[in-house]
């Protein structure tokens, strides 16, 4: 299980979906200094898709709510109409899971979590053995490993 553990200490590069440029900016400091590259962020459901497309993260972090955009409708469409996989896809937000329980159970993502325990430890954990397919080179070919 080498490969595994070697992706782990591999550097995740994240994009960062928010409408709050106060929250970008923390979080991308505080992502930064624990260890993960922040390669792009956005603020709309538009740019984020060009980000994606562009900068090719080994995940994203959208916030549920963007303004008057829905990141549950931009999870959506992160599944259709780009590569990134929704394993990939980490829903945040202000709110508590329990409130928006039933549209994180519907959405294209890997996980809820809360804004409050937003972490580098916590995007691992979410990600877990898909760690192993983190994209080193940028391109967006990552494989799933053959069980």
């Amino acid at each position: 299980m080498r490969g595994a553990r070697d992706a782990r200490l591999m550097v995740l590069r994240c994009l960062i979906v928010d409408d709050c440029p106060h929250f970008l900016d923390a979080a991308r400091a505080l992502l930064e200094r624990e260890g993960l590259a922040v390669v792009g962020v956005a603020s709309t459901t538009a740019e984020a898709l060009r980000q994606v497309q562009a900068v090719k993260p080994d995940v994203a972090l959208v916030d549920v709510e963007l303004g008057n955009e829905s990141g549950f409708d931009l999870a959506r469409r992160i599944r259709s109409e780009t590569s990134l996989d929704p394993s990939r896809v980490i829903l945040i937000s202000t709110y508590s899971d329990e409130d928006l329980e039933d549209l994180i159970t519907d959405a294209p993502a890997a996980a809820f979590l809360s804004k409050s325990r937003l972490s580098a430890r916590a995007i691992r954990e979410i990600l877990g053995d898909t760690l192993d397919t983190v994209d080193t080179n940028g391109t967006g070919d990552c494989k799933r490993p053959s069980t």
